[in-house]
């Protein structure tokens, strides 16, 4: 039995935070049921067709759930909304607009009373108060509200990170969060609220930053991929043209770095590069001495020599070559799920188990569960077809 079988999550849901959340939970074992707009859905569901027609990011978020349509506006679809939450729900997750779910009469508050044992997670941009609670929030305000692109990009020009990261970590501490909430429910058998920000999330990512720039002193610069504040670390070009990602992180690794793969074993007891802030205050010309090391050799001989002097180094992999990954195909991390495109590939969620594998389902179609859900609340095939001629699912 996984950890969270027998346990039940509405959802009112949309984008990444929010349906990333809530499908750990579902890789756990919990039963998930997303709440979404007939004829339309989680509007992640249009952001592109790149899965033989689905969208990407649906595809990732939101496997292993069952999707309920409902429009919520409409008087008989809200009273199916509170009867599945006061009749099955242990936790309620949304990332509505601000104040949307309070007018629905799905807030903490307006749930407690009759059902003390709830846990309610409201996912937002800024937070459920402040000046800035009813700004709206995507994940590249964020970055840029959390400092995240003024140390990130090259020295002319910040860039935002490739993936929504500010979204991945608000539905990481959601997750966490409604983790520890269950858990202390089981202690005190109360539930409660938990409030998500987006811009909490990603501001405690940029700790590091954020304390080298303390009291008034200089950020770290952007360095593309290079690190900040630690050198060498970062790509170097060989001999033959290609990308070789390397890091120091310690003085026994420079010294094996030069003698091992510079075969310049005085350069380590050189004064102006003897610890890693000298280093990195002369990186460029670091810099050279290891491009004009590695102008004679190729990418692989490269990372023959790194490995050999136990220097951590890695491969600049493209996409494609993440879906063949042999690390990923030796540990067998790749399942197919189903979806209405038929059978996908999904990666396993991190983290193996001994005994038990997360829920790998499918991804669901629109209002796939609909009438299965209603069905379980007592409606009849004949009360569910006028629900449906009056645009209530």
């Amino acid at each position: 039995m996984l950890p969270l079988a027998g346990i039940t999550v509405i959802t009112l849901e949309h984008a990444i935070a929010a349906p990333f959340a809530t499908r750990q939970l579902a890789d756990l074992g919990a039963r998930v049921i997303k709440i979404e707009r007939p004829g339309v859905g989680d509007f992640a569901r249009g952001y592109d067709e790149r899965v033989r027609g689905l969208a990407s990011h649906f595809v990732w978020t939101n496997r292993s759930k069952e999707s309920l349509t409902l429009d919520v506006k409409h008087p008989e679809a809200q009273a199916i909304l509170k009867r599945l939450v006061q009749e099955h729900a242990d936790v309620v997750v949304q990332n509505l607009a601000p104040g949307a779910a309070s007018r629905l009469g799905l807030s903490y508050e307006a749930l407690a009373p009759e059902k003390p044992g709830l846990i309610v997670c409201d996912i937002s941009g800024y937070g459920a108060d402040g000046p800035y609670r009813d700004k709206k929030a995507y994940d590249l305000l964020i970055q840029s509200e959390s400092g995240f692109l003024s140390v990130t990009g090259t020295a002319d020009e910040p860039s935002k990170a490739g993936s929504s990261i500010a979204d991945i970590a608000a539905g990481m501490y959601a997750y966490s969060s409604i983790l520890a909430a269950l858990l202390q429910r089981q202690k005190t058998g109360r539930g409660q609220r938990l409030d998500i920000s987006m811009l909490e999330s990603l501001v405690e990512w940029m700790g590091y930053p954020l304390y080298y720039a303390f009291d008034g002193a200089s950020p770290p610069p952007r360095t593309g991929a290079s690190h900040a504040t630690i050198y060498p670390y970062g790509p170097f070009p060989a001999g033959d043209g290609k990308t070789v990602m390397l890091g120091l992180q310690n003085e026994r690794e420079w010294g094996a770095f030069c003698e091992k793969v510079l075969l310049l074993p005085a350069l380590a007891k050189e004064p102006r590069f003897s610890s890693n802030s000298k280093r990195s205050a002369q990186r460029q010309d670091l810099r050279r001495l290891i491009i004009e090391a590695f102008s004679t050799l190729n990418a692989e001989e490269v990372v023959r020599r790194l490995d050999d002097a136990q220097i951590a180094n890695a491969q600049v992999n493209e996409m494609r070559d993440v879906w063949d990954h042999p690390q990923l195909r030796a540990r067998n991390r790749w399942r197919d799920v189903d979806s209405p495109a038929g059978a996908i590939p999904a990666l396993l969620p991190p983290g193996s188990w001994d005994k038990e594998e997360p829920r790998m389902d499918g991804v669901p179609a629109l209002g796939q569960h609909t009438d299965a859900i209603l069905a379980t609340l007592g409606y009849s095939a004949e009360a569910i077809a006028g629900l449906r001629k009056a645009n209530a699912i």
